[in-house]
């Protein structure tokens, strides 16, 4: 069994957001095409969102008030509970997913893996529950979230593959490089319009 991994498609992660990358808005609509293009390959399609807290600093995620973020660690305040920067980006059309997932209420989190559904749920119970073997990833950042959550998937014993043109980094450069790490770790990267 296949199943569907879509990594932080957020506004905050888009153009116009706290943390916009170039691409985002466009991997939006093409991860919504896709899905409605083969939705009989995914028994499963599970979307994250960072879900940060709005009271506090996220266990030092944010940047503190009046501190440049480091853009490593710290980072400026983005995809707060409830807030628009949080919402998924309209070009994503959700009635397409079968399971929600949140991270980072509180902590720093990169992983979807590190985050749960609203029924408690970890990302590996629901592909365990699913006999998920076989992973697409997808998503947004390529050189953060996606490379973390791809990580994770192959760490659990998942086969992984990155489409990449589904996916938006930060820079080029880290955005390679995070695909070249994950096929020395053994993903695999093609298009989504290439055959498996």
């Amino acid at each position: 069994m296949r199943g569907l991994l879509i990594v932080d498609v957020q506004n905050d992660f888009t153009e116009g957001g706290a943390l916009g990358c170039a691409g985002g808005a466009a991997v939006a609509a093409g991860i919504t095409r896709h899905i409605r293009d083969n939705a009989e390959t995914y028994s499963v399609v599970i979307a994250s969102r960072d879900w940060h807290d709005a009271d506090n600093d996220n266990g030092g995620h944010f940047a503190a008030p009046g501190v440049e973020p480091d853009f490593v660690n710290t980072w400026p305040i983005h995809c707060v509970a409830g807030e628009w920067g949080a919402d998924y980006h309209p070009n994503f059309d959700t009635t397409l997913v079968t399971h929600h997932v949140k991270k980072g209420q509180g902590i720093p989190s990169y992983s979807m893996f590190e985050g749960s559904t609203d029924d408690g749920k970890t990302v590996q119970e629901v592909l365990d529950d699913h006999g998920v073997t076989a992973v697409d990833v997808v998503g947004i950042a390529t050189d953060y979230c996606v490379l973390a959550s791809s990580k994770d998937a192959l760490g659990v014993g998942r086969e992984v593959t990155v489409l990449t043109d589904l996916v938006a980094a930060v820079t080029a450069e880290t955005g390679q490089a995070a695909l070249a790490e994950l096929q020395s770790l053994g993903a695999k990267t093609r298009p989504s319009t290439a055959t498996a």
